[in-house]
């Protein structure tokens, strides 16, 4: 089996709980750190999936590495290869596919149920999931769904929390979090938490009975990955 390809953006945001499901499943996987000015790849040629984490940045940012990414969502998007975003890289991949990235009605920040959008896409892979899940958000911008593409996602604080399009899957919302990672978003991005409000909490409301919160939420990313590597899976 040919590794996927992940994308790190920044050193605290790697692929955390997913990483632990490949590794669980013996599938390879090579990490990209653009945080380190690790090249991006000029070719889809040996990975057998896309996998772009999250980050601070804004995909609307003048960078060096974002147009080069946003080709490869491109090229596998036309190949059929897999590809899979959360938050920032769920933004990229509606940014390569034609959607736009806006800055959303409220900043999204901690634990906050999500619920299916009612679409086909939706009964396929939200299926054995609970109705309303609460999953693990931080972000500020939003992405439209790319013509195409079906809304999977949707919450009262931000309408687009993910759509599918063949084997590619946008998140806005994280599912690859463990409890070391929250505690430690929790301290390294502190100034954005001072205004608590409905859609921004704290950090003692963000890691209370964090054990119980990231292991529902996993139960959620399990199903969501295992329908993603599907593909990869039956190579």
């Amino acid at each position: 089996m040919r590794p996927l390809t992940v994308f790190r953006h920044i050193s605290c945001e790697g692929p955390g709980y997913l990483a632990e499901v490949l590794d669980r499943q013996a599938i390879p996987y090579r990490l990209i750190r653009i945080d380190a000015n690790e090249p991006v790849p000029d070719s889809i040629e040996d990975s057998s999936g896309l996998v772009f984490m999250g980050g601070p940045m804004s995909v609307n940012d003048p960078l060096p590495w974002i147009e080069p990414e946003l080709a490869l969502i491109r090229m596998a998007q036309e190949k059929g290869l897999p590809v899979l975003g959360h938050c920032l890289g769920g933004q990229l991949i509606a940014r390569a596919l034609g959607g736009t990235i806006s800055a959303n009605p409220v900043t999204e920040i901690g634990w906050h149920p999500v619920r299916s959008a009612g679409t086909a896409a939706a009964d396929d892979w939200l299926r054995g999931i609970p109705a309303k899940p609460a999953l693990f958000h931080w972000h500020g911008e939003t992405f439209s769904i790319p013509e195409g593409a079906e809304h999977i996602l949707e919450n009262d604080n931000c309408v687009h929390q993910a759509f599918a399009i063949g084997n590619t899957l946008a998140l806005q919302c994280h599912v690859e979090m463990t409890a070391p990672m929250v505690s430690e978003w929790a301290a390294l991005y502190k100034d954005e938490l001072q205004a608590v409000t409905a859609t921004v909490q704290s950090e003692e409301q963000m890691t209370t009975q964090l054990a119980e919160k990231v292991s529902a939420a996993q139960q959620v990313a399990d199903r969501l990955y295992q329908r993603w590597l599907a593909p990869i899976l039956s190579l």
